[in-house]
């Protein structure tokens, strides 16, 4: 005879953690007790949950995950936490993204934004459509092989967690710092850069949500006086690594778009812009000019 598990405690419920994220302060405190519930596998488990939650932990390194471009991608503790803004920087990417192409996640944090990618082209490009090399072959596999992908950052944590979140997509994670981690092997062979460079200037750091502020790293978040100065070192050298008719994509601020736009233009690329309205997000977007044979 089977004896039935014993029955969690009597708070173990979505209404009584929902009011113990509340008086922390939890402005979506009943969804956030959802995901708790969800994600927990045990009451002792999800008691520490919420008080970590409590303290002003972001609710993604409390799940140990994010919800990014409809996936679900591992967030490990001190590591920048992909924004729902920046999936509109994804989506313009995809537009310009072709089956094997070679994708380059830098400054990739998590890794994020080039697995996202990496599933969207394999979403709209099925195998029988990516042809009979290795990329139609390892379609089935899921992400694997839709595109040739490379992600960098110089912080090892952030690293360690890309390289969890690339691994569907059959991609290589590097560290160091911007193109330096790169192979020397893709110079002039990226066709699609992805660069969510920090882009807050350094004197609005101090204006940042406490759980951004406290719990993610500064130099994922840090721009410098202006915010820009790490694009300014990106748009320097990025001629030297993008395929002829390659491009650039980065996200910024509203205040900061024409600005960002002149620094592309002044690394030798053609700039367009694209935004969104809700939730409020703004792409720069460079290319770089075709070469007499052609390619676009």
């Amino acid at each position: 005879m089977s004896v039935p598990p014993p029955s969690d405690p009597p708070w173990v419920s979505c209404s009584a953690l929902a009011a113990r994220l509340r008086e922390a302060g939890c402005v979506f405190a009943e969804d956030e007790a959802e995901l708790m519930l969800s994600a927990a596998g045990t009451a002792a488990e999800l008691a520490a949950m919420a008080e970590r939650r409590a303290t002003g932990l972001p609710l993604e390194h409390v799940l140990g995950r994010a919800e990014f471009c409809g996936m679900r991608m591992v967030v490990e503790p001190g590591v920048f936490v992909p924004r729902r803004r920046t999936e509109f920087l994804v989506r313009q990417a995809a537009a310009v993204t072709r089956p094997g192409s070679l994708v380059v996640d830098l400054c990739c944090g998590s890794g994020a934004l080039g697995a996202a990618l990496a599933a969207a082209v394999a979403r709209e490009h099925p195998p029988h459509e990516q042809g009979s090399g290795a990329a139609g072959a390892a379609g089935a596999a899921g992400a694997a092989g839709a595109v040739e992908l490379h992600a960098a950052d110089i912080d090892p944590a952030a690293v360690r967690c890309a390289r969890r979140n690339v691994a569907a997509a059959g991609g290589r994670v590097h560290e160091g710092d911007l193109f330096a981690a790169l192979p020397a092997v893709l110079r002039g062979r990226v066709d699609v850069l992805l660069a969510n460079v920090p882009y807050v200037p350094t004197d609005s750091l101090g204006l940042l949500p406490a759980e951004a502020r406290d719990h993610e790293p500064v130099i994922a978040l840090d721009g410098g006086a202006d915010g820009l100065d790490v694009l300014r070192r990106v748009a320097a050298e990025v001629r030297h690594w993008l395929a002829p008719g390659g491009r650039l994509l980065v996200e910024t601020s509203e205040d900061q778009v024409e600005a960002a736009a002149r620094v592309l233009e002044r690394g030798g690329l053609t700039v367009r812009t694209a935004r969104r309205e809700e939730p409020a997000a703004t792409v720069v977007t460079g290319r770089r000019n075709a070469s007499r044979d052609g390619r676009t």
